[in-house]
């Protein structure tokens, strides 16, 4: 396993950056590749290079001499971002996508891993809070959420296309809300959980315990810890499965739900204003049937484990931004 040559797209991200702690704690040799490096934590990758992959060349460039590679590069964010860029998101995510699959297959990579969403279910299959869990199946008749996931459905077709007529062995996963440490926790283009720390963490810093939660909070998902996402990845790139799979927790709780949660860790007790604001749709989970039978596996961390270990890392971000506001000429002019 030590002669394998792998890449990781999008190291410099979230999921991507814990992805090649991973892979190297496999004793794999591991390249990113990235517009930045982590901006959290130096990454563990044998070699890092700074490329834009929405250019030819630098596909090539990135996929030389590699064996497997696991695509994680996109233009995301979390709802306020992708439901506001959509022609950007689209644009971006397309030129990564089919320039780097074919870099990839041109330079003999044995194995691609694209990382799908559960944007790619339809809308209609997702207007009640108590939704039913969706199926891998699901998908069709297709009405993708937003620009984000109709870009990710043409993408899994993309990589059908190349196995049946390259020979390249792609895997497709579709996640469904990945949350940790070491991730975007302000900005915009923070997922909810982290939103949610960020919020209840500065809540207990300063005192006032009144945070916003966009719209009536009542909107579901499910949540799944970056240890179990990693681990799950790396067996499905090593599993004879060509068609898309769900990964992600199967238990539906609401955005109130959640906060209460993180509030409960941090210890306190926290009123919610509710605000308008992108909410996506309305309900959505995981069915897990098809991950259990392919892999043997599904995912372990228990919701409460994995919001316990996030918030713990956000607070201390946001401990250090409050203390260097504190300490800024600003604060002590005035």
């Amino acid at each position: 396993m030590s002669e394998t040559r792998v890449l990781v797209t999008g190291a410099g991200g979230f999921i991507g950056h814990h992805l090649v702690s991973y892979l190297k704690g496999m004793d794999y040799w591991v390249r990113g590749v990235d517009l930045v490096h982590p901006h959290f934590a130096p990454s563990r990758a044998d070699e890092f290079l700074i490329l834009d992959l929405r250019r030819w060349d630098n596909c090539l460039a990135a996929t030389a001499d590699i064996d497997e590679v696991y695509a994680l590069a996109a233009d995301m964010g979390g709802m306020g971002f992708i439901s506001a860029h959509h022609a950007e998101i689209l644009h971006n995510n397309i030129l990564i996508n089919t320039h780097t699959l074919e870099a990839a297959r041109q330079n003999g990579a044995g194995r691609y891993l694209f990382t799908s969403s559960a944007c790619v279910y339809p809308e209609y299959r997702q207007t009640e809070t108590e939704v039913v869990p969706l199926k891998e199946e699901d998908v069709y008749p297709a009405q993708p959420q937003d620009a984000y996931g109709w870009e990710k459905l043409v993408s899994e077709h993309l990589c059908r296309h190349y196995r049946e007529e390259t020979g390249i062995e792609t895997r497709i996963v579709r996640f469904h809300n990945i949350f940790g440490p070491l991730g975007t926790w302000e900005g915009g283009r923070e997922k909810a959980p982290a939103a949610l720390c960020r919020k209840i963490a500065v809540a207990r810093l300063t005192g006032d315990h009144e945070i916003e939660i966009w719209g009536d909070g009542e909107q579901t998902r499910s949540f799944c810890y970056i240890d179990d996402c990693v681990a799950g990845l790396h067996k499905l790139m090593r599993s004879g499965h060509h068609q898309p799979l769900n990964l992600g927790q199967d238990r539906l709780v609401s955005i109130n739900e959640l906060a209460t949660i993180i509030a409960r860790v941090a210890g306190i007790r926290i009123s919610r204003r509710h605000v308008p604001g992108p909410q996506g749709v309305r309900g959505r989970n995981s069915d897990n049937t098809r991950l259990r039978e392919v892999l043997d596996w599904e995912p372990e961390i228990s919701l409460e484990e994995g919001l316990a270990r996030t918030y713990r890392w956000i607070e201390g971000e946001v401990r250090e931004k409050l203390d260097a506001e504190a300490r800024s000429p600003r604060a002590r002019s005035a």
